[in-house]
């Protein structure tokens, strides 16, 4: 098959990553003789530079003429400044919008390899296996009014975090869908102790849950399910929750693993193909990302883990072409190279052969082609 895919590496060590991801994809369009083509362009940080804008518009209209987008990471220290008011991040969600996005699905699963490196008792690790769907373009990253000023009493700021009924009810059907095909638990997180838009998420998911009545829906307060992610994650198979409690539990959910450098995730406009069939071509792409952000620390020293990176092209293969055979290949090339031994700084613990960035890109894309 062809495909044009979009590829966003944005600031610090969002290029390293997706380059290798970009090399193992390569590895699969040889071996399963694809004709995958890549083009590029600026977003975050250093599209301010160049653009003064954090998303131009010739990014856009190119992601618009793709047929998926692999992006990086955005942000940095050179952009911290509270002051200004375009920031790296506008680019990321201003593609989240623009594309209809509103599905982020971001799994957890723990490789055996790599149990010793979480700094969770062990016991508690067996069988972890979840995912996460977080609602991607409401809540309060988006709600108006957003604004800081200053008055006579002092500076004051304001976020407004606000849902409507169809934004809740088609990402609450997207968990459904997914459960169904998993383990048939659904974990809807809110604060509805507190909170008024928690009130509706739970009134709707109740709701629907009558639709999905194969489903079982566990209601859950979004404090608890952060205690209970560390001390007993297990428990969790699907996960549905609103914008900002699913950026703050998901990157959570990276501890259990170890390193939030081995966490993919997958921006969709709706629900992930369950039939084996690939999406239907035509419309806005999707987007495929690791969770972790630009790590300006360790930027251009060649240690990131690309592996998120590489996962989150594993999940573009499967949900955006329907390629699962190939999807597959990546997921167990990439299980291989660690059984053997191999790993990146963040995931070395106590042993293990500690290689760098593009060294580990080559070990993954080496084992696809054998």
């Amino acid at each position: 098959m062809e495909a044009r895919i979009a590829v966003l590496g944005g600031d610090g060590i969002g290029p390293e990553v997706t380059a290798e991801s970009i090399r193992v994809l390569d590895a699969v369009a040889e071996r399963f003789e694809h004709d995958f083509t890549y083009v590029g362009g600026r977003v975050g940080g250093n599209a301010i530079d160049e653009f003064g804008t954090a998303l131009p518009q010739d990014t856009l209209n190119l992601v618009l003429g793709s047929d998926a987008v692999l992006f990086g990471a955005v942000g940095g220290p050179k952009w911290d400044n509270p002051e200004i008011d375009i920031r790296p991040e506008d680019g990321i969600l201003r593609l989240r919008k623009n594309l209809g996005l509103f599905a982020n699905i971001r799994p957890c699963k723990i490789y055996p390899q790599l149990i010793g490196t979480s700094p969770i008792k062990q016991d508690r690790l067996e069988g972890v296996d979840f995912v996460i769907i977080r609602e991607l373009t409401g809540g309060l990253y988006f709600g108006k009014p957003k604004r800081k000023w200053e008055n006579s009493r002092g500076r004051r700021a304001v976020d407004t975090l606000a849902y409507t009924e169809k934004e809740i009810e088609r990402v609450v059907r997207v968990a459904f869908e997914l459960a169904r095909t998993r383990k048939k638990i659904l974990h809807s997180l809110d604060k509805m102790n507190v909170m008024e838009t928690s009130r509706l998420w739970r009134e709707i998911a109740s709701e629907l849950s009558v639709e999905f009545h194969d489903v079982e829906v566990v209601h859950m307060l979004a404090d608890n399910a952060a205690m209970q992610m560390i001390t007993n994650p297990s428990v969790f198979d699907v996960i549905v929750t609103e914008n900002t409690f699913g950026d703050i539990l998901s990157d959570e959910s990276a501890v259990i693993g170890g390193s939030l450098g081995m966490i993919p995730s997958a921006s969709l406009a709706s629900s992930p193909p369950t039939d084996g069939k690939k999406r239907r071509r035509g419309g806005k792409p999707a987007l495929y990302e690791p969770i972790h952000g630009s790590a300006p620390d360790i930027a251009g020293r060649g240690i990131a883990n690309p592996i998120g990176s590489i996962l989150s092209a594993s999940m573009m293969l499967r949900w955006s072409f329907g390629l699962h055979e190939e999807a597959d290949a990546i997921e167990t090339s990439i299980n291989n190279a660690l059984s053997d031994g191999y790993r990146t700084v963040d995931i070395a613990g106590d042993g293990g052969n500690v290689m760098g960035t593009s060294q580990i890109g080559d070990m993954i894309a080496g084992r696809i082609r054998m």
